[in-house]
C-alpha cells in the first residue's frame, strides 16, 4: 500500500517534544560561495538532532497497550536519545541497545533521559540484532531508526517548516543520508508541493550505501563503513527509504572526511555552534555542488542535522579542516643537507605561510622535509609545486595521502647516529605570518640543523623543537647566539624522551 506522505506529515504529532527550528542565513559562507546559503538548525532540538521527530511520531501512534509494554531501539547515539526523550514524554519504558564502543557521553545522555541502556556488540549490526531479540522476548515494540513510515513522516516535518519559513525561490536542498529516513520524508513532501526544488543527498565516501544502491537499482549491503560520521554510518539503506529516494531524490553527492571537517569549521564561523560530522555533511555537499556547477547567485539550503559531537574528535577536525577546504597543502620536499638550506627553502616558498615543518637528519647529502603550506586553492598548490621544482627541489604532493596525513607527519624523527654533537632546544616565538622565516633568519649561522619540528596550532605563540650540531668548542659562541636571539628557549638535551627516541 502506497503511503500518502504529504497527508501523513501534515498530521504528525512531533511538536509535543520537537521544536520548530530556525532557518538561518549563513552570511560568511554565502559571501565566500557567492550564493545565498541557508541552514536548517536541527542541532537546536532538545536532543541536539532531528531524531526526536521521527521517534516521537512513531511512538505517539502506538496503541495504549503497546506503550504500556514499552519500546526497544538500537542506536549508537542520536536515535537513542530521541527514543528515550519520546518515551519519557509518553510515559513508556524504553530499552536502548548500544554498541559497547559507544562514547560514554552518549550513554550518559540516554540514561539521563530515562532510557535503559544495554551495551552489546562492537557495532550497530550487533546491537540491532540484540534489540530485536529483546523485543521478541519482552514484548517490546521495535522503533526503527529510519525504515518506518511514521519515522519517515516525523523527519519530513523539517520540509514542512522549511517551505513555510522560506516561501521564495529555492534552487536546491541538501540532506545528509544514512539509512534514508530523513531524505525520504523531506523529498516526498517537497516534491509534492515544490517539485522544482532539487533534492540532493550527501554521503561520506566511506559510507555511500544510498549512492551505490541507486546506481545499481537495488539495495546494496556495504562490507564495512567508516565511523567518522557515525550518525550516517549505515551498511544498508531501508526498503521504504530506498523506494522514496528512487522516486524523489534528484542526485547524490559523495564527500571526503576532510571536506566534512571544513564544513564543521564553516558552520562554526557563522553560528558559533560545533556540529558533529554527520550534522555538517549536507553543507560539505552544498559546497561541492557549488564548485562543480560553478554556481552563483542561487538560493541553497542545507540541513544542519545534529551537534552531538564527541569532544575528543575536535582535535582531528581542527587538524583536517584546512585540508578539506584546500587551504593547506602537504608537501614532501627534498633539499640539500647543508647549513642555510631551511632558510633558502622558506624563501622559495615566498609569501605562503608555513603551517608545519618536520625534518630529521638521516642523509649527509639530502634532507627530506614534511611541510604544510597555507594556500588558497588546489590550483595554487600546483603552481607552488612547479615553482619549487623549477628551483631544483624534488617535491611530492601529499595533500590527499591518508597515510601521510594520519601517521607519517607524527613519525618524522627517530635516531640520527650521524648527528654528532647534537643538542636539543625548544623555542617559543610570537605566531604571525612570516614568523618561521624570521626565526630561521635569526638562527642562520655555522651550526647544522639536525632536527626540526614545527606545527601551527592556531595559538598566539609558535613552538619549535630544534636539534643542532654544536661542537664543544662552540658552546660559548652558541650561548651568545641564544642570548641575542630574543626568543624564549628551554634546553631539552637531557630530556628522557629525547634520549629514548631521538638521540
Amino acid at each position: 500500500m502506497t503511503v500518502d506522505y504529504l497527508k501523513k506529515i501534515q498530521s504528525t504529532r512531533v511538536y509535543d517534544v520537537a521544536r520548530e527550528t530556525a532557518l538561518e542565513l549563513a552570511p560568511n559562507l554565502s559571501r565566500r560561495l557567492g550564493n545565498q546559503v541557508w541552514l536548517k538548525r536541527e542541532d537546536q532540538q532538545p536532543v541536539f538532532s532531528f531524531k526526536c521527530r521521527g521517534a516521537y511520531n512513531k511512538m505517539a501512534h502506538l496503541s495504549a497497550q503497546a506503550l504500556k509494554n514499552g519500546v526497544v531501539a538500537a542506536s549508537a547515539g542520536n536515535h537513542a536519545q530521541g527514543v528515550a526523550l519520546a518515551a519519557g514524554r509518553l510515559g513508556a519504558r524504553a530499552v536502548i541497545v548500544m554498541p559497547v564502543t559507544t562514547p560514554s557521553i552518549k550513554i550518559d545522555a540516554v540514561r539521563n533521559l530515562g532510557g535503559e541502556v544495554v551495551l552489546h556488540g562492537d557495532n550497530y549490526d550487533a546491537a540491532y540484532a540484540q534489540a530485536l531479540r529483546i523485543g521478541r522476548e519482552q514484548g517490546l515494540t521495535f522503533v526503527h531508526p529510519y525504515d518506518d513510515p511514521d519515522v519517515i513522516a516525523g523527519q519530513g516535518t523539517i520540509a514542512f517548516e522549511i517551505l513555510k519559513q522560506h516561501p521564495g525561490p529555492l534552487h536546491a536542498l541538501f540532506v545528509p543520508v544514512g539509512g534514508g529516513g530523513l531524505i525520504g520524508g523531506i523529498a516526498a513532501y517537497v516534491k509534492a508541493l515544490r517539485p522544482e526544488i532539487r533534492i540532493v543527498g550527501v554521503e561520506p565516501e566511506d559510507a555511500d550505501a544510498m549512492e551505490r544502491s541507486l546506481k545499481s537499482g537495488e539495495r546494496v549491503l556495504l562490507d564495512h563503513v567508516g565511523i567518522f560520521a557515525d550518525g550516517v554510518a549505515v551498511r544498508q539503506v531501508g526498503e521504504e527509504t530506498f523506494r522514496l529516494a528512487r522516486q524523489y531524490v534528484d542526485e547524490m553527492l559523495i564527500v571526503t572526511n576532510d571536506e566534512i571537517c571544513a564544513a564543521i569549521k564553516d558552520i562554526f564561523e557563522d553560528t558559533r555552534s560545533i556540529l558533529e560530522p554527520a550534522g555538517a555533511l549536507a553543507v560539505a555537499g552544498l559546497k561541492r555542488y557549488v564548485e562543480r556547477e560553478r554556481a552563483a547567485g542561487l538560493t541553497l539550503a542545507a540541513i544542519a542535522s545534529g551537534a552531538n559531537m564527541n569532544f575528543d574528535r575536535l582535535r582531528h577536525v581542527a587538524e583536517r579542516a584546512e585540508l578539506g577546504e584546500r587551504r593547506e597543502a602537504i608537501l614532501a620536499v627534498t633539499i640539500p643537507e647543508r647549513p642555510g638550506s631551511f632558510r633558502n627553502f622558506c624563501a622559495a616558498i615566498g609569501r605562503h605561510n608555513i603551517t608545519e615543518f618536520n625534518y630529521r637528519f638521516s642523509d649527509p647529502q639530502n634532507a627530506h622535509v614534511f611541510a604544510g603550506i597555507q594556500i588558497g586553492d588546489a590550483r595554487e598548490t600546483r603552481g607552488l609545486i612547479e615553482t619549487l621544482r623549477a628551483q631544483g627541489y624534488a617535491t611530492l604532493d601529499m595533500t590527499d595521502n591518508e597515510m601521510a596525513k594520519l601517521h607519517v607527519r607524527h613519525l618524522v624523527g627517530g635516531r640520527a647516529p650521524n648527528a654528532v654533537n647534537e643538542i636539543l632546544y625548544r623555542f617559543i616565538f610570537p605566531e604571525r605570518p612570516g614568523a618561521l622565516l624570521h626565526f630561521l633568519d635569526k638562527m642562520r649561522g655555522a651550526w647544522n640543523i639536525s632536527l626540526f619540528h614545527y606545527r601551527n596550532h592556531g595559538a598566539d605563540f609558535g613552538r619549535v623543537l630544534v636539534g643542532m650540531q654544536v661542537p664543544p668548542e662552540d658552546k660559548q659562541a652558541f650561548q651568545a647566539f641564544l642570548d641575542n636571539l630574543g626568543y624564549e628557549y628551554v634546553e631539552e638535551t637531557a630530556n628522557p624522551a629525547y634520549k629514548l627516541f631521538l638521540s
